[in-house]
């Protein structure tokens, strides 16, 4: 009996052993595997835009959070509260992206800015979905950059796996220039190789021969952090729309911030459970006054995925975290939540109708 204890430890000590090994291969393959993107990097517009920008110019502007076409009407996450780690099968993601694909073609807006897009990843079941967008609309420049490049996430189980995600602008008028932008991490190693490196988008379009431009944003803030890494993206952010403000350009900065404005009363989407996820709160107060911050609170912007939506809106968690800021050398002639009842992604599109001057 004695040598059969003593086996049965033995084994077990030789299994920890491999679990240990194992998890450190994995970690030092991530680490080497590591998506390190610089602070600034020049993206090239691909595409071929029909229009170009001039004062006096109705502009429009949709924003909408796809989520990878994953996470539709049917979706929960385990991120959330939720159980799944994938809850839609593979042609329920093609339908979903086709769906969104179509609703942005009915829209026809002039700038066109989506967030959780991905290109080649498990949980989408590789479909390229920048190429579903682009071969479902007509006559749009258009610029990609990743913000989510992992090889392999481990955990839960099943494991998340490869992912190639990101935000993707497009955009009816020339883009002269384009580049992402690196936002600060707030996550050290070994969790920061599992995760998102997020950036901002930025592309210039020119206005006429002004000698200005329209500077769109495209942002995905983070989500998962203890607050400080939402306020420290919040702050850069902030330097760079000053910054372009300052040279006489037209800005607007639009995405998920995965926060409400602190301007927006958000009292129609209370809190339901603090055991689910919170937004955080952008303090509109800690920028100056050139910047007009808009959320419509007709409908929300963005649902809970600890279970999937039952659309009774009495009952359900929702939250108000899509929207715009926009300099105040722009007029703005409309804002709304286009309420699509979270039919194929977690958050309902928003969007913008801005004039520029005639002079």
């Amino acid at each position: 009996m004695g040598k059969i204890v003593r086996a049965f430890i033995n084994l077990i000590f030789i299994l920890l052993a491999l679990v240990i090994l194992a998890g450190g291969g994995l970690i030092t393959y991530l680490t080497v595997q590591e998506y390190r993107p610089r602070d600034q990097e020049a993206l090239t517009a691909a595409g071929t835009a029909r229009d170009s920008l001039s004062a006096g110019d109705s502009v429009s502007v949709i924003s909408w959070n796809i989520g990878y076409g994953g996470l539709s009407k049917t979706a929960d996450f385990f991120m959330d509260g939720g159980v799944s780690v994938r809850s839609q099968p593979s042609d329920q993601v093609r339908a979903n992206i086709e769906a969104v694909s179509r609703q942005l073609a009915d829209t026809d807006p002039d700038l066109i800015c989506l967030q959780e897009i991905d290109r080649d990843s498990d949980r989408s079941f590789r479909h390229d979905q920048t190429a579903m967008v682009v071969n479902a609309l007509q006559d749009y420049a258009f610029c990609f950059a990743g913000n989510f490049r992992v090889p392999f996430i481990p955990y839960p189980f099943p494991p998340i796996g490869k992912v190639d995600s990101g935000i993707m602008t497009l955009s009816r008028f020339d883009i002269e220039e384009a580049e992402r932008v690196a936002l600060p991490c707030p996550f050290s190693w070994p969790v920061r190789v599992a995760n998102l490196k997020r950036c901002l988008l930025v592309s210039r379009i020119p206005v006429g021969d002004s000698g200005k431009y329209l500077v769109l944003v495209n942002a995905h803030l983070e989500a998962y952090d203890d607050g400080s890494g939402k306020e420290a993206q919040t702050a850069m952010l902030r330097e760079l729309m000053e910054a372009e403000y300052e040279k006489g350009n037209y800005v607007i900065v639009t995405g998920d911030f995965n926060q409400s404005f602190s301007n927006i009363d958000t009292s129609a989407y209370p809190l339901r459970d603090p055991g689910l996820w919170q937004c955080g709160t952008l303090d509109t107060e800690a920028f100056s006054d050139r910047w007009q911050f808009l959320m419509d609170t007709s409908a929300p912007t963005c649902r809970s995925l600890d279970r999937p939506y039952d659309g009774d809106r009495d009952r359900f968690q929702f939250y108000m975290i899509d929207g715009f800021i926009v300099s105040d050398n722009l007029t703005v002639t409309s804002m709304e939540t286009m309420d699509l009842d979270f039919e194929n992604s977690d958050h309902n599109p928003v969007l913008l109708t801005v004039q520029i001057p005639e002079k």
